[in-house]
C-alpha cells in the first residue's frame, strides 16, 4: 500500500523593499543654499532685521526704560548687551506692544489680575521691575486667575 503525501504550504513571498532614491549633488548643493540663505547667528538676525545694534536700541529703548530710570545709563548698557540678548529683549518689546500697548497697561493688567490695583507700594514696586519680569508676572497672573 503506499501511502499519499500532502501538499507542500505555500509561503507568502516577501515585499520587495525598494531602495531609497539617490541625493544628487544638485540637489544637495541646492539645500545647502536655501539653509544658508536664513541668517543663523544672531550677529546675522541683527544685521537683517535692525541693520545696526544702535538703530535695535533706539527701537526698544523708549519700552525698556524703567519709571525714574536715566534713558542714557540704560542706552550705553544696553549696548554692551550681547546680540542675542538684545534680539531677546527686543521679541518682549513686540509681545508686549502686541497684548498691551504699554508698559503702564501692563503693570495695570498685573495688579487688575492679581487683585492688589490699590495697593500703591506694588504698584510702584511694579514700576521698578524689567520689562521681561513684568511680562512673565502677567502671564503667570493672568494663567492663575483662568485656573479659578
Amino acid at each position: 500500500m503506499a501511502t499519499k503525501k500532502t501538499p507542500a504550504k505555500k509561503t507568502a513571498a516577501a515585499p520587495k523593499v525598494k531602495a531609497a532614491p539617490r541625493v544628487t549633488k544638485a540637489q544637495k548643493t541646492a539645500t545647502r543654499k536655501a539653509a544658508a540663505k536664513k541668517p543663523q547667528g544672531p550677529k546675522a538676525q541683527l544685521t537683517a532685521r535692525h541693520t545696526t545694534k544702535e538703530s535695535l536700541i533706539g527701537s526698544i529703548i523708549g519700552s525698556v526704560v524703567a519709571t525714574g530710570e536715566n534713558r542714557e545709563a540704560v542706552q550705553t548698557r544696553l549696548l554692551r548687551a550681547s546680540n542675542a540678548q538684545l534680539l531677546r529683549l527686543a521679541s518682549v518689546v513686540e509681545t508686549v506692544t502686541k497684548k498691551f500697548g504699554s508698559r503702564d497697561k501692563l503693570i495695570d493688567a498685573i495688579t487688575k489680575a492679581s487683585k492688589s490695583a490699590k495697593d500703591k507700594d506694588y504698584v510702584a514696586k511694579l514700576g521698578t521691575y524689567s520689562l521681561p519680569r513684568l511680562l512673565d508676572l502677567a502671564t503667570s497672573k493672568q494663567r492663575a486667575a483662568a485656573k479659578q
